[in-house]
């Protein structure tokens, strides 16, 4: 089983420790890159791929762990894209 497929597996289940490293890690392994932002741009981030639309969040803060809305969001738009 692939990295990738691990964290698929671990996305799916929703756990309470999900962090944005493990994120932004399974969007980079599904093509997307990281956009760099202006200086205004606070803690929201972009996340663009050439075949697939953007995916923007807020990056959590002060811990790196997601919270459950953005979790099932991620998954719900990874899946409409056909990448889950």
């Amino acid at each position: 089983m692939t990295k990738r497929e691990k964290l698929v597996q671990r996305l799916l289940t929703k756990p309470a420790d999900f962090t944005w490293a493990e994120l932004k890690g399974l969007l980079e392994r599904a093509g997307y890159a990281l956009a760099v932002g202006g200086k205004s741009g606070g803690s929201r981030v972009k996340f663009v791929h050439q075949e697939h639309p953007p995916i923007i969040l807020h990056k959590p803060h002060p811990t790196p762990i997601l919270k459950r809305y953005q979790l099932d969001q991620i998954i719900e738009f990874l899946k409409k894209e056909g990448l889950l």
